[in-house]
């Protein structure tokens, strides 16, 4: 069973966004999960969970709370449980920008496709969650070819630096230092430069290069008198870059005005910062104010597109136990013939491998047809037509246990024949 925890700008204040992305960081929650893929973006931390049928969803948001240390009520009220098939309709519309600050935004799709690449990595991701994963990116993409939302589809470092233009005046004079390295600082570069800002200053906490033509790396040793000397500081990192402090003591007596924008989730930035003479700070709540109201621009061709593609996937989604059955039935002939022909006097060990690894390749091979038509006759609302064809072909009952004792009599045949070739080689 797939399950969402989803908390979002819609849903939950940043202040809890944050203790979410800190304090589940390192963390392995819910524990319980065969699988997890962890959707975090400076406006929403969502976990997608592949857990068993029986799982009890409360508890999951209970194992979320004691992981991040958070009150369980303050999780209940501000994260999301989504089961069934809203699980794949909230992620289709998530991945195609339908469920953001920015209505349409582009740089979620790719959020959503790293999220899986991470788990992935990290081996977390199980077939369920890559299907539904895959999926999404692949509605994504139709969502914008079709609906059109990308035509007026934002992101969020659009329109900070649009909240940021009455502030900075002239972009070709401004004098501009990101904070920060990662895909986000990248794309902060490259919308800087569409603008205007011919050259800019960057420092990264941990120490990366930031990959842009237009970027100068500042040194450790040079960053405070970067940061006086910045009108417009930009933040976009993992943790906190900037204290009121540093800012204060790298101003020193400097006349001018620093607007400092912070883009990071957690916060990059002491929101005190905005207390001192001469900053103002633009965050990501502020940010969050000046956002487009989605439902006034919302598309509804996008909207049926996100539905539609749900409702396919869900379908195909309800082809597995047929498939698996199918599957099962073609590995249980493979084991019984497998057997048999292992153990058979005179055969070679190198030619009964070699043999097994063909077959198996084969078997493979076979299935991959059926097992493609299945989803796409399922995805057509025929799976009726699926279960009944297997079933009068095949012999099999589609739902009903499989006889346990003659598969285990395969296998037990199987490796004695593998045993025998091993003493005798």
């Amino acid at each position: 069973m797939l399950v969402c925890l989803g908390a979002s700008h819609r849903t939950a204040t940043f202040e809890l966004l944050e203790r979410l992305a800190t304090g589940l960081e390192n963390a392995v929650a819910p524990a319980a999960a065969r699988g997890r893929v962890t959707l975090a973006t400076c406006n929403r931390y969502e976990l997608y969970l592949d857990v068993d049928d029986a799982t009890d969803p409360a508890s999951l948001l209970e194992d979320v709370a004691d992981a991040a240390g958070v009150d369980v009520e303050e999780l209940r009220h501000g994260m999301r449980v989504i089961t069934g098939s809203r699980v794949s309709a909230h992620l289709f519309a998530v991945a195609s920008g339908l469920d953001s600050m920015v209505f349409g935004e582009r740089e979620i799709t790719g959020q959503v496709r790293r999220a899986l690449a991470d788990a992935q990595r990290t081996r977390t991701a199980t077939p369920p969650l890559e299907r539904l994963f895959q999926g999404a990116t692949a509605t994504s993409r139709e969502v914008r070819a079709i609906s059109g939302i990308s035509e007026g589809g934002q992101s969020i470092v659009q329109l900070a630096l649009d909240l940021a233009s009455n502030r900075v005046g002239d972009w070709r004079s401004a004098r501009v230092l990101v904070i920060g390295s990662g895909s986000h600082a990248r794309a902060l570069c490259g919308a800087l430069v569409e603008r205007g800002v011919p050259s800019m200053t960057a420092w990264s906490p941990s120490g990366r290069i930031l990959p842009h033509p237009a970027v100068r790396m500042v040194a450790d040793a040079d960053l405070d008198r970067e940061l006086g000397a910045a009108d417009l500081i930009i933040t976009s990192t993992n943790g906190q870059a900037l204290t009121t402090t540093r800012l204060a003591l790298a101003r020193g007596t400097t006349a001018g005005t620093t607007l400092v924008v912070d883009l990071g989730m957690p916060a990059n930035v002491d929101p005190a910062v905005a207390e001192l003479p001469g900053v103002e700070l633009l965050d990501l709540p502020t940010i969050g104010l000046h956002a487009p109201v989605p439902e006034l621009q919302a598309s509804a061709r996008a909207h049926d597109l996100v539905e539609s593609a749900a409702g396919a996937f869900e379908a195909s989604a309800a082809a597995g136990p047929v498939i698996t059955e199918l599957r099962q039935h073609v590995m249980r002939l493979l084991d019984s013939e497998l057997a048999r022909m292992q153990a058979r006097p005179g055969t070679s060990s190198e030619t009964a491998e070699a043999t097994e690894r063909a077959l198996r390749h084969f078997a493979g091979v076979l299935v991959h047809g059926p097992t493609t038509r299945a989803h796409t006759l399922a995805a057509e609302g025929r799976l009726d037509e699926v279960v009944a064809a297997v079933e009068t072909l095949f012999g099999l009952r589609v739902g009903e246990p499989a006889n346990d004792a003659d598969e285990d009599d395969d296998a037990a045949r199987l490796a004695s024949a593998r045993q025998a070739r091993s003493a005798t080689a």
